[in-house]
């Protein structure tokens, strides 16, 4: 199992928090391409990923991959290529909190350029 966790750290900067938003049908879409692509890549791994949406504080979780397979091998090559898939794909923006209360736009995935338009995301 892999849990991606908020960062604070000296090579992050003053991060409280971090603000997740989506369109969620298209992200859970590219979710299920995702899982799909593994199980046929990694035969005999049972996959399964979720990313949360909203503020997640730092230290937190915000993203979980889970392998099971019958060799660990397997279970971790499978579960490193979920979460570099996921962070490559997913449609997901990411605006950071900072501790002075300034915020910004964290780079990811192949999203537009800006802020989400309104309304994306929970």
């Amino acid at each position: 199992m892999f849990l991606g966790t908020v960062r604070r750290g000296p090579e992050d900067g003053p991060v409280d928090a971090i603000d997740y938003s989506a369109y969620e049908d298209m992200a859970e879409a590219e979710f299920d391409r995702i899982l799909q692509e593994g199980a046929a890549r990694f035969p005999g791994v049972r996959l399964a990923a979720r990313h949360r949406l909203g503020s997640v504080a730092a230290g937190e979780p915000s993203v979980g991959v889970a392998a099971a397979a019958p060799h660990r091998t397997e279970s971790f090559a499978a579960c490193r290529w979920v979460i570099e898939e996921v962070k490559r794909r997913l449609p997901v923006w990411k605006r950071e909190r900072l501790e002075d209360g300034t915020t910004r736009w964290r780079e990811g995935g192949p999203l537009p350029s800006g802020p989400p338009p309104s309304g994306a995301g929970r």
